[in-house]
């Protein structure tokens, strides 16, 4: 139970540090190897989801898509844009509140811990969604299309950009 606490309150910390950071620090660490931000900047790869999505309707006709297959994606696609801006608004009030919460100098840890499951709940619950909405999308695909999407925009951890091969393309 103890170590519960303990990590409640080094997560607590670390929410409270990230929240005063001034914006030109996020828009820097934006820009690092994802290797090197963090578990704070975590849900970025919800973002790519939703790129990735977006990057196939884009290059539907490289992948080979029908006009039905493009169909489908486009309100999946709206959604799950529209569920990202929930998700960051939902995110940042839960913050809010948990800097609330530890504002004074002896704060409620039970409040704290609440806040801090609250904050962790939304972001589960949001990446489930997108997995989801994302195993919705690739149920339309063929193995080809799939392929072709995967040579496109590789998902792993710091790759920023489409594979070299398939830029010269």
């Amino acid at each position: 139970m103890k170590a519960l606490y303990s990590l409640s309150i080094l997560f607590a910390a670390t929410a409270l540090f990230a929240l005063s950071m001034p914006v030109t620090a996020f828009s820097q660490m934006k820009n690092m190897p994802a290797e090197g931000r963090g578990q704070m900047m975590q849900m970025d790869n919800m973002d790519k989801m939703g790129d990735m999505m977006g990057m196939c309707i884009q290059n539907a006709d490289r992948m080979g898509l029908t006009d039905d297959q493009v169909m489908k994606m486009k309100p999946l696609h709206r959604e799950m844009q529209k569920k990202q801006a929930q998700f960051k608004a939902d995110l940042k009030i839960a913050e809010i509140e948990l800097m609330e919460i530890m504002d004074v100098k002896n704060f409620d840890m039970e409040k704290a811990a609440t806040a801090v499951k609250k904050i962790e709940g939304i972001k589960t619950a949001h990446h489930l969604e997108m997995l989801r909405a994302m195993k919705e999308m690739r149920s339309d695909l063929t193995d080809e299309q799939f392929k072709k999407m995967q040579k496109m925009m590789p998902m792993k951890t710091g790759m920023k950009k489409p594979a070299k091969r398939m830029m010269k393309k």
